[in-house]
């Protein structure tokens, strides 16, 4: 059977294409053809006939970052909402041309609509069943978040006093503040935010803490007008004596990649300082706490992944309860498969595959079955 041609829109000489590269030739076929950003935010992307696409992140190209945000400064936190709308406008009119080409897109323009607006997200999987962190502001009924006054407010409802902020649109850790009510009202915020002398807001790789409720509020208030979502700080499992989650990558609806992230404060990102931790000891722990990892961890981040049927891949944030007996997922992220040199959990079929070698194993096997079959059950 004649395998189908590829396309990835992605950054020329970006890490996400190198490595997707990688594994087409180490499969034995042909170059993928890059499909530049630039060109489809220039409208200029054109498809051949029945091209499978992969949609990639626009992220590590600054020009593509202006285009999208409206800033030539990558590091400025501010203009995720104007990203947003762009390139989903973008990602719309290039599954049109997809579409019009006799092409096949591996991830739904629906799909990533929603996978970019962390409301919309939380609400999709609270309807699928998904344990997700309690959240004012998930469903269409929600009232946005304005300022600082409407973030206080629920910092002053039972149970949230603990609450992680985030931009709606945002990725990495970006804007993310982790809020503190204390006694007395005092404010402490933990978060990666930098405000400049001129009052911008610059994504540092230092994270630090602001007590000061003036300055947290100006971050906020500067934020709010792109979009924010506001969740339960739910305390994490630990490993040694370190807060931890989970990296889950689905791939055709099956867990097939996990990595344990650790840190010394509430933000786990790598590229903040968090480290990756010991899957076996994790999966014990689960054992120990009376737990299934494979029903009670992988197959509720297969739940959460069911929720966008229309996309190949996805990453999913697991969070693990204290003491490893409970599970929720934080968010599911579209881009979420750059794990380098991480190969597949043993039994999936992913097993001895990195992330982007699977998922060419996976679109191979859903071109050999003409109504896609599922993927055998999970050992």
């Amino acid at each position: 059977m004649t395998r189908p041609s590829l396309a990835v829109v992605g950054v020329p000489g970006g890490r996400r294409v190198a490595l997707f590269q990688d594994a087409v030739r180490a499969a034995g076929l042909p170059a993928a053809r890059v499909v530049p950003w630039r060109e489809v935010l220039g409208g200029r992307a054109r498809f051949g006939p029945g091209e499978t696409v992969r949609i990639d992140s626009p992220g590590e190209d600054p020009e593509v970052d202006r285009l999208l945000r409206g800033t030539a400064d990558p590091t400025r936190v501010e203009g995720t909402g104007l990203w947003y709308r762009r390139f989903t406008g973008a990602v719309e009119a290039l599954a049109a041309e997809v579409a019009a080409a006799g092409g096949r897109l591996l991830t739904a323009p629906g799909d990533l609509a929603v996978l970019f607006d962390k409301r919309l997200t939380h609400h999709a999987l609270e309807t699928a069943g998904v344990a997700v962190p309690p959240s004012p502001t998930s469903g269409p009924a929600a009232p946005p978040v304005r300022g600082w006054a409407d973030v206080r407010e629920v910092l002053a409802r039972p149970g949230l006093r603990r609450v992680f902020v985030k931009l709606a649109h945002g990725s990495s850790a970006s804007g993310v503040l982790a809020l503190e009510s204390g006694a007395g009202g005092r404010i402490r915020a933990t978060t990666s935010v930098e405000r400049s002398v001129s009052g911008g807001l610059h994504n540092s790789l230092r994270v630090r803490r602001y007590e000061d409720e003036c300055a947290v509020g100006a971050i906020v208030d500067a934020l709010a007008p792109d979009g924010l979502h506001i969740e339960r700080w739910l305390p994490k499992a630990s490993q040694n004596g370190r807060p931890a989650d989970l990296r889950v990558v689905v791939i055709g609806g099956r867990a097939t990649h996990a990595v344990v992230r650790t840190a010394s404060g509430p933000m786990t990102n790598l590229h903040l300082g968090g480290a990756r931790g010991d899957l076996d000891a994790a999966i014990a722990a689960v054992t120990a706490a009376g737990g299934s990892w494979s029903e009670d961890a992988l197959a509720l981040c297969e739940r959460a992944a069911a929720a966008f049927p229309g996309t190949l891949c996805v990453g999913v944030d697991l969070l693990p309860a204290t003491g490893w007996r409970r599970f929720a997922v934080g968010e599911v992220n579209a881009f979420g498969d750059l794990l380098p040199r991480l190969t597949g959990l043993p039994g999936s079929p992913a097993a001895g595959l990195d992330t982007y070698a699977a998922q060419l194993a996976a679109v191979h096997a859903s071109a050999r079955q003409e109504h896609h079959a599922p993927l055998p059950a999970r050992p």
